[in-house]
């Protein structure tokens, strides 16, 4: 079942987020209920996967603001960390190169 958020959401710029956010849409059963002839209800959430499985955070509508920008500061340090490890990579590469080059003793 998914756990719904209660409590507002800080304001801490450094909050990261990593998931996806998507919508949840779903029938509530009662019969003279507009879902019941179509247009289902519709809520955000936050998917993400913990310990090989997906977990979901149901979300209210001012709490989107808040997950898309977390989500974006994750994929801007996720794509910051990945530049790093290349750097350190070609790094790698160039000393082992290097030493290819000196003679043998």
């Amino acid at each position: 079942m998914p756990k719904i958020v209660t409590t507002p959401p800080a304001n801490d710029d450094a909050e990261l987020l990593r998931g996806s956010l998507v919508t949840l849409r779903r029938r509530c059963g009662k019969p003279n209920c507009r879902c019941a002839t179509g247009e289902a209800h519709e809520t955000p959430a936050l998917s993400y996967s913990m310990d090989g499985r997906t977990k979901t955070v149901t979300l209210r509508e001012q709490d989107l603001a808040d997950v898309e920008a977390g989500l974006a500061r994750y994929g801007q340090a996720r794509e910051a960390l990945e530049a790093e490890a290349l750097a350190g990579i070609r790094a790698l590469t160039n000393r082992v190169a290097a030493r290819r080059q000196q003679p043998r003793r």
